[in-house]
């Protein structure tokens, strides 16, 4: 991890744990001496893809630098139940105090992981790729775009920064898509290439004739999709959009398609069923 990201990682952890544990984890304080050590156990029940161990790692440090995490398994694994993710050495007090927020992140990202891998499986023999949304929990995109990558998917932009996706009101604010792509070459950065959502073959057309690097044929039937690809005949990228599912997702790919966009990936990946449990403990 960049030191950069480490940062806003940091900072994002804080965050959480402060949250979590308030004026204090009353619960550990009352009950655990402060010098008794544990080992924990992090582990799975369920099969999925691992992602957030660095995550994990730094909660923990977050509480208690001297906490030492040993992991199972590598990032981006894919694991069965009973998996061993990780051991957790350390003074109890700072493991039961981080295991939650712990888990949070880990059981989070990596469902978001499983979720797209399973898409990135079925589209092995096309040459149309998984990309992400920025449909994410508020705070946790660069998380949550990161457990994409792990899962074997590729990022769409990060922010309204760095692309121009040209959407419906843009349009109609514009007074159409010609216009509106003209604006967006005179005005935005030169190094950012420019996407036209289309909803059907005649805006297709437009996006085209007005030079659009990409083209996003959005919510339309397969039969429309294919001939938007022929259509484009390879002027521009296409990316599907809309309405994507595991059921789905390899018809939407044998119609041509480059990119196909999901944002269930991060708005409704549900969290790995991941435990942590103190295996034995003794006196520092």
């Amino acid at each position: 991890m960049t030191g950069e990201f480490l940062s806003g990682l940091d900072a994002l952890i804080d965050q959480a744990l402060a949250e979590d544990i308030g004026t204090g984890d009353c619960t550990t304080l009352s009950i655990v001496p402060k010098n008794v050590r544990a080992r924990g156990v992090m582990f799975t029940k369920e099969e999925g893809v691992v992602a957030g161990l660095p995550v994990v790692e730094r909660v923990f440090a977050r509480l208690d630098p001297e906490i030492r995490c040993v992991f199972g398994v590598p990032e981006g694994t894919r694991v069965h139940p009973g998996t061993v993710l990780a051991q957790v050495h350390g003074l109890a007090q700072g493991i039961l105090t981080g295991e939650r927020v712990a888990l949070n992140f880990i059981r989070h990202l990596s469902g978001i992981a499983t979720r797209t891998a399973g898409m990135v499986a079925q589209l092995q023999h096309s040459r149309a790729e998984v990309v992400d949304t920025r449909k994410t929990t508020p705070g946790l995109r660069v998380l949550e775009k990161y457990a994409v990558r792990v899962g074997g998917g590729r990022n769409h932009r990060f922010g309204l920064y760095d692309g121009v996706l040209i959407k419906d009101n843009h349009i109609r604010l514009a007074g159409g898509i010609k216009e509106a792509v003209r604006l967006a070459r005179e005005r935005a950065p030169y190094t950012l290439k420019i996407e036209v959502e289309a909803e059907s073959l005649s805006q297709v057309e437009e996006a085209l004739s007005a030079g659009a690097d990409l083209i996003m044929v959005d919510n339309m039937p397969l039969e429309m999709i294919r001939a938007a690809v022929e259509l484009i005949a390879g002027r521009a990228l296409i990316e599907a959009s809309g309405g994507i599912t595991e059921e789905n997702i390899g018809a939407v790919a044998a119609t041509g398609v480059d990119l196909i966009s999901v944002g269930a990936l991060t708005h409704s990946a549900r969290a790995l069923d991941i435990s942590l449990d103190i295996v034995d403990s003794g006196p520092a």
